[in-house]
Protein backbone atom coordinates (compact mmCIF):
# COMPACT_ATOMS: atom_id res chain seq x y z
CA UNK A 1 0.00 0.00 0.00
CA UNK A 2 1.37 3.23 -1.05
CA UNK A 3 1.32 6.20 1.74
CA UNK A 4 1.66 10.03 1.20
CA UNK A 5 4.50 12.20 2.02
CA UNK A 6 2.27 13.37 4.73
CA UNK A 7 1.40 9.95 5.99
CA UNK A 8 5.26 8.55 5.52
CA UNK A 9 6.26 11.36 7.99
CA UNK A 10 3.60 10.90 10.23
CA UNK A 11 5.18 6.78 10.50
CA UNK A 12 8.44 7.82 10.99
CA UNK A 13 7.29 10.61 13.69
CA UNK A 14 5.75 7.81 15.31
CA UNK A 15 9.04 5.64 14.73
CA UNK A 16 11.21 8.25 16.21
CA UNK A 17 8.57 8.52 19.01
CA UNK A 18 9.06 5.27 20.45
CA UNK A 19 12.66 5.14 19.91
CA UNK A 20 13.24 8.25 21.77
CA UNK A 21 11.03 7.67 24.67
CA UNK A 22 12.96 3.72 24.43
CA UNK A 23 16.37 5.05 24.90
CA UNK A 24 15.37 7.41 27.35
CA UNK A 25 14.87 4.28 29.33
CA UNK A 26 18.19 2.29 27.57
CA UNK A 27 21.21 3.58 27.23
CA UNK A 28 22.41 1.44 24.63
CA UNK A 29 19.74 3.09 22.16
CA UNK A 30 21.05 6.35 21.04
CA UNK A 31 18.84 9.07 21.62
CA UNK A 32 16.94 11.00 18.39
CA UNK A 33 15.23 13.87 18.29
CA UNK A 34 11.12 12.73 16.68
CA UNK A 35 11.20 15.18 12.91
CA UNK A 36 9.69 12.45 10.64
CA UNK A 37 12.71 12.11 8.55
CA UNK A 38 14.24 8.65 8.32
CA UNK A 39 18.13 10.05 8.74
CA UNK A 40 21.21 8.62 9.22
CA UNK A 41 20.81 9.16 12.90
CA UNK A 42 17.29 7.02 12.97
CA UNK A 43 18.52 3.96 11.07
CA UNK A 44 21.41 4.21 13.68
CA UNK A 45 18.96 3.64 16.47
CA UNK A 46 17.24 1.41 14.58
CA UNK A 47 20.32 -0.50 13.63
CA UNK A 48 21.32 -0.39 17.77
CA UNK A 49 17.70 -1.29 18.72
CA UNK A 50 17.67 -4.46 16.58
CA UNK A 51 21.40 -5.40 17.82
CA UNK A 52 20.20 -5.20 21.21
CA UNK A 53 16.69 -7.19 20.72
CA UNK A 54 18.50 -10.14 18.43
CA UNK A 55 16.83 -8.95 14.96
CA UNK A 56 18.59 -8.61 11.75
CA UNK A 57 20.78 -5.47 12.15
CA UNK A 58 19.09 -3.48 8.63
CA UNK A 59 18.96 -0.31 10.04
CA UNK A 60 14.98 -0.91 8.27
CA UNK A 61 12.17 -0.90 10.27
CA UNK A 62 10.30 -4.17 8.69
CA UNK A 63 7.32 -5.35 10.64
CA UNK A 64 9.31 -7.48 12.92
CA UNK A 65 11.51 -4.72 13.70
CA UNK A 66 8.38 -2.50 14.27
CA UNK A 67 6.71 -4.67 16.48
CA UNK A 68 9.29 -5.75 18.62
CA UNK A 69 9.88 -1.65 19.49
CA UNK A 70 6.32 -1.15 19.84
CA UNK A 71 6.29 -4.22 22.57
CA UNK A 72 9.73 -2.71 23.70
CA UNK A 73 7.41 1.07 24.15
CA UNK A 74 4.70 -0.55 25.63
CA UNK A 75 6.74 -2.53 28.56
CA UNK A 76 8.28 0.21 29.48
CA UNK A 77 4.77 2.30 29.99
CA UNK A 78 3.46 -0.27 31.62
CA UNK A 79 6.31 -1.37 34.03
CA UNK A 80 6.59 -0.72 37.61
CA UNK A 81 7.42 3.12 38.49
CA UNK A 82 11.44 3.72 38.15
CA UNK A 83 12.33 4.95 41.43
CA UNK A 84 13.92 8.98 41.37
CA UNK A 85 16.75 9.62 43.52
CA UNK A 86 15.77 13.68 44.31
CA UNK A 87 18.18 14.82 47.03
CA UNK A 88 21.57 14.79 46.37
CA UNK A 89 23.82 13.20 48.71
CA UNK A 90 24.10 12.35 52.62
CA UNK A 91 25.71 15.69 53.05
CA UNK A 92 23.28 18.24 50.80
CA UNK A 93 21.82 20.32 53.02
CA UNK A 94 18.75 22.11 51.59
CA UNK A 95 18.30 25.98 52.69
CA UNK A 96 16.07 28.91 52.86
CA UNK A 97 16.91 30.91 49.36
CA UNK A 98 17.17 27.85 47.01
CA UNK A 99 15.21 27.38 44.40
CA UNK A 100 14.28 24.37 41.77
CA UNK A 101 13.46 20.49 41.39
CA UNK A 102 14.01 19.81 44.74
CA UNK A 103 12.18 22.31 46.85
CA UNK A 104 9.16 21.75 44.70
CA UNK A 105 9.70 18.27 45.34
CA UNK A 106 9.99 19.13 49.46
CA UNK A 107 7.31 21.48 49.59
CA UNK A 108 4.70 18.54 47.92
CA UNK A 109 5.65 16.83 50.45
CA UNK A 110 4.67 19.31 53.05
CA UNK A 111 1.58 20.21 51.48
CA UNK A 112 0.45 16.11 51.89
CA UNK A 113 1.25 16.42 55.00
CA UNK A 114 -0.72 19.68 55.85
CA UNK A 115 -3.69 17.95 54.25
CA UNK A 116 -3.11 14.81 56.68
CA UNK A 117 -2.53 16.44 59.84
CA UNK A 118 -4.82 20.06 60.41
CA UNK A 119 -1.69 21.55 62.75
CA UNK A 120 0.74 21.15 59.77
CA UNK A 121 1.74 24.81 58.14
CA UNK A 122 0.26 24.47 54.45
CA UNK A 123 3.12 26.39 51.80
CA UNK A 124 3.05 27.21 48.04
CA UNK A 125 4.42 25.00 46.02
CA UNK A 126 6.22 26.94 44.14
CA UNK A 127 9.74 25.45 44.26
CA UNK A 128 11.56 28.65 46.24
CA UNK A 129 12.43 27.78 49.40
CA UNK A 130 10.94 30.63 51.62
CA UNK A 131 9.95 31.68 55.05
CA UNK A 132 7.07 29.60 54.90
CA UNK A 133 8.79 26.61 53.99
CA UNK A 134 11.52 26.78 56.32
CA UNK A 135 8.35 27.18 58.74
CA UNK A 136 6.69 24.21 57.62
CA UNK A 137 10.31 22.38 57.85
CA UNK A 138 10.89 23.44 61.33
CA UNK A 139 6.97 22.16 62.54
CA UNK A 140 7.73 18.65 61.26
CA UNK A 141 11.36 18.58 62.33
CA UNK A 142 9.97 19.46 65.93
CA UNK A 143 7.67 16.60 65.37
CA UNK A 144 9.99 14.44 64.43
CA UNK A 145 12.52 15.02 67.75
CA UNK A 146 15.25 16.37 65.16
CA UNK A 147 16.81 19.69 65.60
CA UNK A 148 14.93 22.79 64.10
CA UNK A 149 16.97 24.07 61.77
CA UNK A 150 14.17 24.71 58.72
CA UNK A 151 16.93 22.91 56.76
CA UNK A 152 16.52 19.76 55.17
CA UNK A 153 19.35 17.48 55.18
CA UNK A 154 19.30 14.19 54.41
CA UNK A 155 17.82 12.94 57.73
CA UNK A 156 14.68 15.61 57.50
CA UNK A 157 14.16 14.11 53.58
CA UNK A 158 14.06 10.37 55.28
CA UNK A 159 11.15 11.44 57.64
CA UNK A 160 9.82 13.20 55.05
CA UNK A 161 9.71 10.29 52.66
CA UNK A 162 8.51 8.31 54.83
CA UNK A 163 5.51 10.55 56.43
CA UNK A 164 4.53 10.69 52.74
CA UNK A 165 4.50 6.98 52.26
CA UNK A 166 2.83 6.55 55.32
CA UNK A 167 0.03 8.77 54.53
CA UNK A 168 -0.21 7.57 50.88
CA UNK A 169 -0.75 3.86 52.64
CA UNK A 170 -2.97 4.99 55.37
CA UNK A 171 -5.36 6.99 52.98
CA UNK A 172 -6.24 10.60 53.08
CA UNK A 173 -7.54 12.43 56.66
Amino acid sequence: MAFSASQRKQHIMELQTYLHAIALMDSDIPAIVPDGVYSQETAAAVKAFQRKYGLPQTGAADPATWNSIVSVYRKYLTAAPVAYAAFPSAAYVAHKGEHGQLIYIIQAMLMDISRRYDNAPRVDVCGDYDDATAVAVKRFQQWCGVPQSGDVDSGTWNLLVSCCEHISHTGPK
